[in-house]
């Protein structure tokens, strides 16, 4: 009687086991192969992409079959925009930052007047923010620091929400040329 209770054990227990295995196998690849993917929808007169970040239907806008929206459908944007993140680029422009080249880094555009701004510098991450000037709506200021005490002060003035360029100061003399976005 022991022996059946002992082999009625092993098979229970091997059966949970295997069944975990299976939904493992099962749930991984979905798990791995979801996402979600923003496309853009049309461009605005300026020839920037517009996106649209509703997660279901909004009031008032046509909805075509599978969920996607029917063409000419309006489409609603949000008011403030999502963040972008823009390249950023500096152009050596004094023989102190030709030492250097070409430094290359980011900044990610809140679309509410601030902005996150990086790079690399000599082998130095400097963070900082750049900032819109109070009054104008195109000009900011970008300040970075790192962790070994050098920082950068840049002005720039932004051609669109996605584009600009300016100019930047180190902290030992470099001078560059700012160019954001593509």
């Amino acid at each position: 009687m022991s022996t059946r209770y002992i082999a009625s054990t092993s098979l229970h227990s091997s059966v949970p086991a295997i069944s975990k295995r299976l939904l493992v196998a099962a749930l991984l690849p979905a798990v791995l192969l979801s996402g979600c993917y923003v496309m853009p929808i049309g461009n605005d007169p300026q020839g920037n992409p517009i996106y649209a970040y509703a997660p279901i239907p909004v009031p008032g806008s046509t909805v075509g079959p599978h969920g996607a929206f029917a063409p000419g459908a309006p489409v609603a944007t949000p008011s403030g925009g999502m963040p972008a993140v823009l390249q950023v680029r500096l152009y050596p422009a004094n023989d102190l930052a030709n030492q250097t080249g070409v430094l290359t880094g980011q900044v990610t555009n809140m679309m509410s007047g601030k902005g996150r701004f990086q790079f690399g510098y000599q082998g130095e991450m400097l963070v900082g923010e750049a900032t819109r000037v109070s009054g104008e709506a195109r000009k900011g200021i970008a300040s970075a620091y790192g962790g070994r005490g050098t920082f950068a002060r840049c002005e720039y003035q932004m051609s669109t929400p996605y584009m600009g360029a300016g100019s930047c100061t180190f902290s030992n003399g470099a001078e560059y040329q700012l160019h954001v976005g593509s």
